[in-house]
């Protein structure tokens, strides 16, 4: 039997696994087109009045109110979808592109876990809209935390440990300690609009350049689609 210096034997794995996630790549492109096409059918509101009343300005302009804007977390700059209906109402809804791909984004969390090996995690800015691996569902839907959305709105790019000063916990609860993660945002036509994270609960399971690459891998591809 022949053996590979174990040198040689790790940049094998590491070229096998890029390649295999770059396969998967191709393989969710059909689906991620068939959801857009789902975009295009318009989606059932629901609405509740809040009993406040604003004035429109000589602009044209009106105040959404400081406590709804807190509640929904809607930020200066941030993009909202303007809806109308047949009895005359206009609905004002937060746009989250990443949010918006549903199926297709959990889809590519499901592969991203297989290649990985690890809970993959797509965020916007606002929540884990997707998540596939060891415990999912205890984090999907939440809200990410302060130091997520800090990291976000920085740019900045996360590979490190708990035991590490730069490690920041994913969402507000978090109800699980993870070990090590690796948090990569994406980009949009110059905006950010979410991240792609990548979490391990064992404390030997360390992260390296392989999650980096597959995390930005991730992240790039995204935010490509979002521009066509």
């Amino acid at each position: 039997m022949y053996w590979l210096p174990k040198r040689l034997a790790a940049q094998y794995t590491t070229h096998n696994r890029i390649r295999n996630y770059t396969a998967l790549r191709l393989r969710l492109y059909h689906s991620y087109k068939l959801a857009v096409n789902k975009l295009l059918e318009m989606e059932e509101i629901s609405v509740k009045a809040t009993g406040i009343v604003r004035r429109i300005d000589d602009l044209g302009r009106v105040v959404i109110p400081k406590e709804i804007r807190r509640t929904l977390r809607i930020r200066e700059s941030d993009p909202l979808e303007i809806f109308t209906d047949h009895e005359g109402a206009i609905i004002l809804k937060k746009y989250s592109p990443i949010g918006e791909l549903g199926s297709f984004a959990k889809q590519y969390a499901e592969s991203l876990s297989q290649v990985s090996g690890h809970l993959a995690l797509i965020a916007d800015r606002d929540q884990i809209i997707a998540a596939a691996g060891s415990n999912s569902k205890q984090v999907l839907g939440k809200s990410v935390s302060k130091a997520l959305e800090e990291k976000m709105n920085s740019r900045e790019t996360v590979c490190t440990s708990r035991s590490d000063k730069d490690y920041v916990s994913v969402t507000e609860d978090e109800a699980e300690e993870y070990q090590h993660e690796v948090i990569i945002p994406i980009i949009t036509q110059g905006d950010v609009i979410g991240a792609v994270v990548l979490l391990s609960a064992k404390a030997g399971d360390e992260m390296n350049e392989v999650e980096m690459k597959l995390a930005q891998s991730a992240a790039g591809f995204l935010g490509k689609q979002m521009e066509q």
